[in-house]
Parts: C-alpha cells; sequence; structure tokens
C-alpha cells in the first residue's frame, strides 16, 4: 500500500563537505532541507534543535517542510529534501517496496498516536473505561473517522484498531484526510466521528470535553514495545558520501535528546512558541504523556522496527509475502554511540 506517487520537482541542494563542528561554525553555513509530516509533539526534539541552537552549533542551516503522511519520504526520495523524521511502518514499507532509507537515530522509541471518538457517539456506543479493548474497536463499525495522511502511521493505527475489533479495515471504516488542527473543528460540528492523530490534538478534545480516548497507542498497546516512531532517515548515498554531514544531524539530535530528558520544563518553554494557541494547562499535560515517549537512548534497533512491521501487518497494509526478513542495510548506531 506504500505508493510513491507524483514525484515532487527534485531540488539540488548544495550541502557542504564535512566539516567539524569548531569549523563550522566559522565557515558558511550548510543548508539541509527537512520534511515532517505534522506538526505534533512527536516532533519535539526538532523543535528543540532548531530553537535551542543546536544544529546553528553543528554549522547547520535548516529549512523544515510539513508535508503531510507519506509525502516527507515521497520528498527525500525525489531529493528535494535531505532528511525526514518519520516513523518505522512508513520507514519499512517503503524497504518492502524497494524503495530503500536509511536510519541514523530513533528519537521517540513508544507510538504516540491516539484515537478519539465524539463524546455522543461513545456515550450512545456504551463506551466505559472497563471495556475491553477489542469491545472497544468494535465501536468503529460504521464510523467516519479522520486520518492525517492515507498511508501515514496515523492511517495504520485507525486500521490496527480496526482490525482489534474484527472488522474490515478497507470497509467498515470510513476515512477523512486532514490536518490535525482542522480535526477538533470537524468533530465539533459532526462531520466525523472520531479522529487519529498524536498530541496535543488528541489531548485537546478529550480534555474540552468533546471527545473520549477510544483506544492510545501511548498506555494500550503494550505489544508494540520497543517502537521506532521517531526516525529519522535520509537516502543511503546521503551518509556514504556525505558521512560528517549525517554525524552533524545526529549530534543535533543528540543534545535535543538530552534536552528532553534534563531540562523537560525548558523545552516546554520552546512548545509554547510552536503551538501558541493551544491552552497552556492542555498543552503541559499532553507534554507531560509526550515527553515519557522520547528516547533516553537514540540508537535505532532490530526490536523497534519488528514491532514497527507488526503495525503495518495487522493493518493491512502490508501484505505478508512482503514483509521484510532482515533489516540489514537500513540502519546504523554509527553516528549516535
Amino acid at each position: 500500500m506504500f505508493k510513491w506517487r507524483a514525484k515532487l520537482a527534485a531540488g539540488a541542494l548544495a550541502i557542504a563537505l564535512g566539516l567539524a563542528p569548531d569549523v563550522a561554525r566559522s565557515q558558511q553555513e550548510t543548508e539541509v532541507t527537512f520534511a515532517i509530516p505534522a506538526l505534533t509533539l512527536t516532533f519535539t526534539a526538532h523543535f528543540v534543535a532548531e530553537d535551542a541552537g543546536f544544529f546553528k552549533n553543528e554549522g547547520l542551516r535548516i529549512s523544515t517542510r510539513n508535508l503531510v503522511g507519506v509525502a516527507s519520504p515521497n520528498a527525500v526520495l525525489a531529493g528535494s529534501a535531505d532528511f525526514t523524521m518519520g516513523t518505522g511502518p512508513v520507514f519499512l514499507r517503503a524497504a518492502a517496496q524497494g524503495q530503500k532509507f536509511f536510519a541514523i537515530a530513533n528519537l521517540v522509541d513508544r507510538p504516540m498516536v491516539e484515537l478519539v471518538m465524539r463524546k455522543d457517539v461513545a456515550e450512545a456506543a456504551g463506551l466505559t473505561d472497563k471495556m475491553p479493548l477489542p469491545e472497544r474497536a468494535k465501536m468503529l463499525k460504521g464510523k467516519t473517522i479522520a486520518i492525517q495522511g492515507v498511508g501515514s502511521i496515523v492511517h495504520a493505527w485507525q486500521r490496527y484498531v480496526a482490525n482489534l475489533g474484527g472488522l474490515d479495515v478497507e470497509n467498515d471504516v470510513r476515512i477523512a484526510p486532514m490536518d490535525p488542527p482542522a480535526m477538533l473543528p470537524a468533530l465539533e460540528n459532526k462531520a466525523v466521528d472520531g479522529y487519529a492523530t498524536s498530541m496535543p490534538f488528541t489531548t485537546q478534545s478529550v480534555v474540552k470535553g468533546s471527545a473520549v480516548m477510544l483506544m492510545s497507542a501511548v498506555s494500550d498497546a503494550p505489544e508494540l514495545l520497543p517502537f521506532a516512531y521517531g526516525l529519522i532517515y535520509t537516502r543511503p548515498e546521503t551518509c556514504q558520501v556525505k558521512r560528517e554531514l549525517c554525524a552533524r544531524v545526529a549530534r543535533a539530535y543528540i543534545a535535543a535528546a538530552k534536552m528532553i530528558q534534563d531540562k523537560p520544563a525548558e523545552v516546554f518553554t520552546i512548545l509554547q512558541k510552536r503551538f501558541p494557541r493551544m491552552d497552556e494547562q492542555l498543552l503541559a499535560a499532553a507534554w507531560g504523556v509526550a515527553q515519557k515517549a522520547h528516547a533516553k537512548d537514540i540508537r535505532v534497533t532490530v526490536p523497534q522496527l519488528e514491532n514497527s512491521q507488526k503495525v503495518s501487518l495487522a493493518a493491512k497494509l502490508l501484505d505478508p509475502k512482503d514483509a521484510l526478513k532482515t533489516y540489514d542495510g537500513l540502519f546504523t548506531d554509527e553516528f549516535v554511540r
């Protein structure tokens, strides 16, 4: 199901050859383009690396593009972006179809996607906190659920939950692709029955009382731990030809990951600027959960990738015959040891 659609125009980026950090600061900055699929707390480490100056410390001038769902890895494939931050299921489905990328770090080792249902719909269905997860999942039948993008981790989670309830993932649930900020208004206008995305937008609907949590990968999916939810990846040739560039990018993320663990209050200040319209208490509640999902050790591991592939298989976005038997050549821990 991971289809590469019309290629984005390839932008030839003049990336300087490797420079040590101290030299990089005194030379012309290296321009690097990142593509990220959504503006949610999943991408906190990237926001921190930009706003706390860790990219700048490595002599990197970053241009960040928001390209929904699989459009972000498509941009890397086409050459119009150098790196992306994305999830294991998307990364591995690409590899299964011969479109191999190369991961150098994993910044989030727990899935952070959630699915909420409109409060009146949930009440009519009899949803309670004590209801077994498969029974909750059955409530998706006949419902319209907003997702970020077809083929994304959010789409995969919606289908994963539907499959858990024994539903036909293709026909029993309708989907409505839209950007996360548009989801709550659509829910409150009763244009959709629920939505799947990441924090803080799921937290927003629950705290506001407009929706209830149907199923959260953060707390309801221990079978998926550890997980590759925040992979930093690029084309394989990038780290072959420009190893020092990959090392500099990795060092910036190492610093961001450390700040997330050691100085969550300072990180929250950064997030307030990134989400200026979000209620402070609501954002704080979402950050309290999201911070714990960020990895202390940002190396990519085989168990993370194995659990990521499980999601694609259960969501029926990957045919079992195409599942990867090995992950050799798809990642390295060279830059984050």
